[in-house]
């Protein structure tokens, strides 16, 4: 007779651990148990439902215990809730949730795949309010569709800015409500830095959401909310995506050991502290393969991966558990969000020296139609050039970039082996040199001391103390728009005017994107100059980074108009 496996939860990890189980032994009898209706559903696609682009919420549900059945031999129990688990007899206790009905069932291997729950702050007065929301099921998508229709819900209010907070405020503002995005640390979406943030909080101020940062909700009521800078927001709606904590109650009741993280602690198998009972999915602490550190991860593909890698080991194959580097990506809008690996703020907190290399090329060749800015950023080692992270943003695919950075990561590769990566190319798919190809060999030269740069976050103290700036544009560019106090020398004309150009103080030089003025400043620094510094990103990058904030704070522009287009 083959193994006796339960599996409590369902979804990406649990779904994925009993079809693994079924591919590897048909003799084993597989129970799934999941407390909801809804034992596999796309998680990622509930915020659709709200702009009608999923019309029919029961369409987001992928599989029912029916076809588990007959097409797996897996049995899917629905509304039934594991209670309980007695790792000494092996024997979880079952709830059905519809009856109250208790029954105790063995097993032979466990898997617990219980998810992450909404975080929803007590100390927020009315957090407990009937028009206050979380999306982790079907269920919940179709309880907050329902209210927004029968209520005739004008006015909706996203807690957090993270994955789940973006998609579902585009989504509503898709659907015809008035949206507006609150998130209490400085930029959203902290799976990238700051400065690549302010471009998606344009894109999303552009398309009419009302996106607020660094402030904190404080109360709700029926047809308002209050934050504590004191704005108060007109809102019948409010949806909570500040975070998820690890659904842990369960394991921990079973003796199960936590993590630092306060997540399931598991071992290079995913085992538990306990025989027979392992843990998989965004219940559990993973390690950083870049820093070596406990971390968490809420994605699908890890999820997963997990799973299969779980089953693998009860079976006696071998696996290996070599930690995450968390690649993700997010359309948002026109634009498209992808990363990887470790953003500044992560190699901050780790204390690893790094560097950043930014470009901005077309996503495909000048001449083609639609060619658009493509931003990306190449976070890497200082001195030793390995490749720590990658951030892209554009209307087209750029998640082929950060796939490209990700496998690059899991080779421990370097800048320089960027330079020389071949990679497909048509006028209509990138420009000859990729992105990628770009920023290796940005970062090569940054590395070699060929050059120095200042980033865009530094431009606006430059510009408040009087620094001497250069814009390389041609003049008809810098009539469009400039930085105040910069002085336009073109680079047709530098090499005329270089009695213009300081030698006994530091001299900042720009252009649109930051290939002209590389240019200029590598002549320059070939005719003997010392002082000369690039501005990484160029104009394109410093009105992409400060215009969110131009317009939602009182503070004066450092430009006389905005440009966020190559030519």
């Amino acid at each position: 007779m083959g193994k006796n496996i339960i599996v409590i939860g369902g979804v990406a990890g649990g779904a994925s651990v009993a079809a693994r189980a079924r591919r590897l032994d048909e003799s084993a009898n597989v129970t799934m148990f999941e407390k909801g209706p809804n034992v596999s559903f796309s998680n990622c696609a509930l915020p659709y439902h709200l702009s009608g682009t999923i019309a029919d919420a029961n369409d987001i549900v992928l599989m029912d215990p029916k076809q588990f059945k007959a097409q797996y031999n897996i049995n899917a129990v629905v509304n039934h809730e594991v209670v309980d688990i007695d790792s000494n007899k092996q024997e979880v206790v079952v709830k059905d949730v519809l009856t109250g009905e208790l029954e105790n069932v063995s097993y032979d291997e466990l898997f617990l795949s219980p998810g992450a729950d909404p975080i929803l702050p007590s100390n927020i007065k009315g957090i407990n309010g009937d028009n206050v929301f979380t999306i982790r099921n079907v269920e919940d998508i179709k309880a907050i569709k329902s209210f927004l229709d029968e209520k005739s819900v004008k006015n909706v209010s996203v807690i957090g800015g993270g994955f789940i907070g973006i998609e579902t405020a585009e989504n509503l503002k898709k659907g015809g409500y008035n949206v507006s995005l609150v998130e209490g640390m400085d930029h959203i979406l902290g799976t990238i830095d700051y400065d690549m943030a302010q471009i998606v909080q344009k894109t999303m101020l552009d398309n009419g959401v009302d996106v607020i940062v660094d402030d904190v909700l404080t109360e709700i009521d029926s047809n308002s909310i209050t934050l504590k800078s004191g704005k108060k927001l007109d809102s019948e709606a409010v949806i909570m995506s500040v975070g998820v904590k690890p659904a842990t109650a369960l394991a921990q009741k079973a003796g199960v050991e936590l993590g630092v993280t306060g997540a399931i602690k598991v071992d290079q198998h995913y085992q538990t502290n306990l025989p027979h009972v392992y843990a998989v999915g965004d219940a559990i602490e993973l390690v950083n393969r870049i820093t070596r550190k406990p971390t968490k991860l809420n994605l699908a593909f890890p999820a997963q991966l997990e799973a299969r890698q779980a089953v693998d080991h009860i079976y006696g194959r071998e696996v290996h558990n070599r930690g995450i580097i968390g690649s993700q990506c997010i359309p948002v809008f026109e634009m498209n969000v992808a990363s990887t690996g470790l953003t500044e703020k992560q190699c901050q907190e780790a204390e690893i020296d790094y560097e950043v290399a930014v470009v901005i090329p077309k996503d495909k060749v000048a001449l083609m139609p639609n060619a658009k800015p493509l931003y990306f950023k190449l976070i890497f080692g200082n001195p030793s050039g390995e490749i720590l992270g990658a951030q892209a943003i554009g209307e087209s695919s750029v998640d082929k970039q950060i796939d490209v950075i990700a496998t690059m990561i899991t080779n421990h590769n370097y800048v320089e082996d960027l330079e020389t990566l071949e990679l497909c190319y048509q006028p209509t798919f990138s420009t000859a040199k990729n992105a990628v190809n770009m920023a290796g060999l940005v970062a090569t030269n940054l590395l070699n001391g060929e050059y120095k740069q200042v980033t865009v976050d530094q431009v606006r103290p430059l510009v408040e103390a009087g620094a001497t700036i250069i814009d390389a544009r041609e003049s008809f560019e810098y009539e469009e728009g400039h930085i105040k106090g910069a002085k336009n020398i073109p680079m047709s004309e530098f090499r005329d005017r270089l009695s213009e150009i300081p030698t006994d103080k530091p001299v900042y030089i720009h252009c649109l994107s930051g290939q002209r003025s590389y240019n200029v400043v590598r002549a320059l620094v070939n005719m003997g100059y010392t002082n000369i510094y690039n501005i990484s990103g160029s104009y394109l990058d410093i009105c992409e980074y400060e215009y969110f904030m131009d317009q939602t704070t009182d503070r004066e522009p450092i430009v006389t108009n905005y440009r966020f287009d190559l030519l």
